[in-house]
């Protein structure tokens, strides 16, 4: 039986004294890392907190947010991370629905986490990760405050659960993935195996780590490699960084990957110690990538996968981003499946289609999801018969490698964030100037897709594009809010009346086939 919180035990007991974790001046060797989070676990169990009991976290990158996780795994706590990027409206919700028993925050993210604590449960504590303003107490004296505590002897199992992760919701509300420690771990073998990850490396981590992106965090420290952290991913401290530090490897969006080959400042900077660089979180534009390999060289890898599959479903391998000849088809592809899980391409019964043929990604492993927190009918409908429905539409070759087609459930994938159509729709439907309004995806240079509206407005209503973007910043994280809305005099529907998200969807698209990018 092994758990997140054997990763620190193991690698402290194996090779204490090696840097585990660099952020800004703080360097932290795995012996430290360990002991400062079995510490803050012995302060947050004698505080009153219980295996089982939901700890969120609202942050950015650091070496704090580690070793919260890593307390969390210890005292048998499941860990919530939030998208600090979220409407205070958006974060109650979690914070409610989760029944989230404690909450740390950073300075960053103070304010909006006290008015979203005050606003909920009297009896859930604030505590602050840095400094704050008049918490409870903070991550520092928490940790002091353990170091004498009394361990409680807490066993935590492999299948208990130890991440608790929102994502968009279908239905406009966010749903809550429920992540065993079996599940992690597996997808963190998996992936260590795939990419040759050894306590050789130094990989930069720029994506926040409330997304289950933070994978890459436990992958390295999992072999004993050395993690540097930056709380944002700024063009010239990402170029700085990786020469400072002689980081071997990186994982970004593709969007991030286009702004650096973009940058002027490239050239300025020493990044002959990368060896790999991966990316994921939505396709990655071929002449983008094209670009980057020329740039770089043969040592891009992608990956592919979604919450619910802890996250790791598959990968391309450096060897076949080829930019040329036949096998030049493979930098479009998702890659191939991870050793500890299988993906099948299935009908709407969920029997395999032929290859070659479109049909939806499946995905079985031990990897997958517990299933969603407190949604019983979601979990039915997406785990059946021992498979995960993905929703995505794709197709596999002879080979064993799936290509992305479309998206079942019409989900947004710009920047590397996801969004939810219907709950962009909602918000749109608040305004008393709205009759109808598709939201779907729209190409964009920058951001590979964009979210675009189309709206039909009420008869004698007048309002403009500014006006409707501007009602919708002031209810949605920026990231969901359309980029632009095209007015029209009516929308297309289905004989029963139903909107037809595809088809509008077509127009913007100029009906490619390939309607993902």
């Amino acid at each position: 039986m092994f758990t997140l919180g054997d990763v620190t035990a193991k690698r402290a007991r194996l090779g204490g004294q090696r840097e585990a974790l660099v952020f800004e001046s703080m360097r932290l060797t795995y012996s430290q890392l360990h002991e400062r989070a079995v510490s803050l676990a012995r302060a947050l169990q004698a505080r009153g907190l219980k295996p089982g009991d939901r700890l969120a976290l609202l942050a950015e990158n650091s070496h704090r947010f580690a070793e919260v996780m890593f307390a969390a795994a210890h005292a048998g706590l499941v860990f919530t991370p939030l998208n600090f990027r979220l409407t205070p409206r958006e974060l109650a919700f979690m914070l409610e629905d989760s029944g989230a028993n404690a909450l740390f925050a950073d300075d960053a993210c103070w304010g909006i986490a006290q008015s979203v604590s005050e606003a909920g449960r009297a009896d859930r504590p604030l505590y602050a990760l840095d400094t704050g303003k008049d918490p409870a107490a903070t991550q520092e004296q928490l940790i002091a405050e353990g170091a004498n505590a009394p361990w409680m002897n807490t066993v935590v199992s492999e299948n208990d659960l130890a991440l608790l992760i929102y994502t968009g919701g279908t239905t406009g509300l966010p749903n809550g993935v429920m992540l065993t420690h079996r599940n992690l771990l597996t997808s963190m073998i998996s992936v260590v195996a795939e990419l040759n990850v050894s306590e050789d490396d130094t990989t930069l981590m720029v994506l926040p780590m409330f997304h289950v992106a933070v994978w890459q965090v436990l992958c390295h420290l999992m072999v004993g490699a050395r993690v540097v952290l930056r709380a944002r991913a700024e063009i010239v401290d990402i170029l700085a960084t990786i020469q400072r530090e002689r980081c071997t490897s990186m994982n970004a969006v593709p969007t991030l990957y286009n702004w650096i080959v973009s940058s002027p400042d490239l050239d300025k900077y020493d990044l002959s110690s990368l060896r790999m660089l991966m990316y994921g979180g939505s396709p990655f534009p071929e002449e983008v990538l094209r670009r980057c390999i020329q740039r770089f060289g043969p040592i891009f890898t992608q990956g592919y996968g979604l919450t619910e599959a802890a996250p790791g479903v598959s990968f391309l391998a450096a060897k076949d981003h080829v930019v040329d000849g036949p096998r030049s088809k493979l930098l479009r592809s998702a890659g191939r499946e991870l050793p500890l899980c299988e993906v099948r391409i299935g009908d709407a019964d969920g029997n395999e289609v032929p290859r070659g043929q479109p049909g939806e990604v499946m995905v079985r492993g031990p990897n997958v999801m517990k299933g969603y927190w407190n949604n019983e009918s979601l979990t039915r409908e997406r785990l059946r018969a021992g498979w995960l429905h993905t929703g995505d539409i794709g197709t596999m070759d002879e080979d064993g490698y799936f290509y992305l087609l479309d998206r079942k459930a019409d989900m947004i994938v710009t920047g590397g964030e996801n969004v939810y159509p219907t709950e962009v729709e909602a918000v749109l439907y608040q305004h008393a100037a709205v009759q109808e309004c598709v939201v779907t995806s729209a190409p964009d240079e920058k951001w590979g897709e964009r979210v675009q509206a189309a709206v039909v407005l009420r008869q004698g209503e007048q309002v403009t594009e500014g006006d409707l973007l501007t009602f919708c910043r002031e209810r949605l994280a920026n990231y969901k809010c359309p980029k632009s809305i095209e007015f029209r005099t009516t929308l297309p529907k289905s004989l029963v009346g139903k909107l037809l998200r595809k088809d509008v969807r077509n127009d913007f698209w100029g009906g490619a086939e390939r309607q993902i990018r």
